[in-house]
């Protein structure tokens, strides 16, 4: 019996005990690192952008991570650079339920369920070492935001994979100042007093750093497009079939007029137009463009004399030796297309209101070829004429159904991407003038330069990220990757098949002869949508929004000069 009280006692001694040290170990516990809490998965996304890579490791919630500051913290999975309880540099993280509620420098990072407030989904929306993401394009992983990548445990435009950080991403904003306009609109201001862009009652005007003017506006329900005193074109509602919407447009370039049928795209609220063949080859001819042939074929351009060959190549730019298959033979046409093209729009141009930077170029001399030049790759090349056997194997396949069963039958869909954006085609031949923002500054890029798409959807300002992988010494540098808007996209997915269109042609025109091979059937049969005459009133319509062009810069310049900060040119 008196075992079993001295028991009841020693039971009563030990509760005692207990119940004394719950405190202390509750207050030890402020100065030793809690577990990390227990992972949750990741927000799942749609798709991930063409350049984002796989994660290289998987992290585990014991990993030890950089965070915006260098202090190593302990990171759990999908959320990066967010503290798991305290920081190891020994500045204490107070918790809540064990979830944090600072950051790992002691700073107040109000958190809801231990996801900082700085982010959505695990997506940081500020860069590291405290920089605000630069909205150009959208947040949330949409090309244009600050990119946190390279260190492990962050993210790639909000998607895990540490890769290499995206500097072309960082500062989308040109450099330069905004200025808003009397009675609505603005316009953009570079450093040295140039326009750079006007957006006022509906009429958008783009400048070139070499000084071209496309200008975009709308004239009694038309789509005008003015490329400096060049010409443009005038497009217009044309017919529907089934379902879709197609367009006519008339070019006017040098007192010549031609036209084609361009269908509607309507994506990310936005419309695209497409180019749509009038016309079609038999299949026959595009199984023999397609297909390699006997044996190679040697062919003389004879482009030694021509002042634009002298001016890009052979520094940039070599025809093939010989051509395995009409594929790469009318890879060289089209780009020495765009090439020659661009060549002459310079060389003939005279100093105009919309040089905004006063350059004359050279109207009667050759122009004095590039110092330097970063070559036209075999490798591009391969690209580019993978592209058109793709090309060459869709329009077969058109030509086969027969005209009663082409796609122009199929109905349209409300949110369908243009073609520009097609997975298959990544690399593309600028084909007029325009500037790229990269690294917070701006370099510009010319027809014949090439750049390859590293995002396949639009961000929320219908811009995709590109790269540029040729280019001319004048130009952007190789390697530079910001946006490109998916409308200046299409127009460059559209040259190319109107160029591969001229291409066969003239590739009719030449088989059998000079080395070639001798053709199938080379005739062709209409399209659903056959091109409609020429509008012969576009010349005064593109005069007409020129004249506006020139009004609304002169009076942005007086404006831009009373806001401060000089005056545009």
């Amino acid at each position: 019996m008196k075992f079993i009280v001295n028991g009841s006692a020693l039971r009563k001694s030990i509760l005692f005990l207990l119940v004394m040290t719950v405190p202390a170990l509750a207050w030890g516990q402020k100065k030793t690192p809690s577990a990390p809490p227990k992972p949750s998965a990741p927000a799942p996304h749609a798709s991930a952008p063409a350049h984002t890579s796989a994660p290289s490791h998987a992290q585990s919630p014991s990993r030890p991570t950089q965070g915006s500051t260098g202090h190593t913290s302990t990171a759990s999975p999908g959320r990066p650079g967010s503290s798991a309880g305290t920081t190891t540099n020994g500045r204490p993280g107070t918790t809540t339920n064990g979830r944090p509620n600072t950051s790992t420098t002691g700073r107040p990072n109000t958190t809801t369920n231990g996801r900082p407030s700085t982010s959505t989904n695990g997506r940081p929306s500020t860069s590291t070492n405290g920089r605000p993401n630069t909205k150009a394009g959208g947040a949330n992983g949409r090309p244009g935001t600050t990119n946190t990548a390279g260190k492990p445990g962050a993210t790639n435009n909000g998607r895990p994979g540490g890769t290499p950080p995206n500097k072309a991403a960082m500062s989308h904003t040109p450099p330069g100042r905004q200025v808003s306009l009397k009675g609505g609109g603005s316009a953009h201001i570079r450093p040295n007093g140039q326009i750079r862009s006007v957006n006022r009652n509906g009429m958008q005007i783009s400048h070139g750093m070499h000084g071209g003017r496309t200008v975009v506006g709308t004239h009694n329900g038309a789509r005008v497009v003015t490329n400096g005193r060049r010409g443009g074109y005038v497009q217009r509602a044309y017919v529907t079939r089934g379902g879709r919407s197609y367009y006519s447009r008339t070019y006017y370039y040098h007192g010549a007029y031609r036209s084609g049928v361009y269908r509607g795209y309507y994506y990310g609220g936005r419309p695209y137009y497409g180019y749509y063949p009038a016309y079609y080859y038999r299949p026959a001819y595009y199984g023999w463009a397609y297909n390699p042939w006997p044996a190679p074929a040697p062919y003389a351009w004879g482009w030694g004399g021509a002042p634009w060959y002298g001016y890009y190549g052979p520094a940039y730019y070599q025809p093939y030796p010989v051509y395995p298959s009409a594929a790469f033979w009318l890879t060289d046409f089209m780009i020495a297309a765009s090439l020659q093209a661009a060549y002459e729009a310079q060389n003939n141009a005279w100093l105009r209101p919309d040089a905004g930077d006063a350059i004359l170029w050279a109207s009667l001399a050759p122009m004095a070829a590039p110092a330097e030049t970063a070559k036209l790759s075999p490798e591009v090349k391969q690209q580019i004429a993978e592209e058109v056997k793709i090309t060459l194997a869709a329009e077969q396949a058109e030509a086969a159904k027969g005209k009663s069963n082409s796609s122009g039958a199929q109905p349209a869909t409300s949110n369908e991407a243009p073609p520009a954006l097609d997975p298959k085609f990544k690399v593309f031949v600028v084909s007029s003038d325009m500037s790229l923002v990269a690294d917070g500054d701006e370099c510009p890029l010319s027809q014949g330069d090439v750049i390859s798409r590293t995002t396949e959807t639009a961000d929320g300002d219908g811009n995709v990220n590109v790269k540029v992988v040729a280019s001319t010494k004048q130009d952007c540098a190789v390697g530079k990757e910001g946006p490109v808007s998916t409308d200046d996209l299409q127009e460059m997915y559209n040259q190319f098949r109107e160029q591969l269109k001229d291409g066969m042609g003239e590739l009719a025109k030449k088989q059998g002869t000079g080395g070639l091979p001798k053709a199938p059937d080379t005739s062709t049969v209409d399209g659903d949508v056959p091109a409609p005459p020429p509008d012969k009133n576009v010349e005064k319509t593109l005069q007409d929004q020129q004249a506006a062009a020139d009004q609304t810069e002169t009076e942005v310049k007086q404006e831009a000069a009373s806001s401060g900060g000089g005056g545009a040119q």
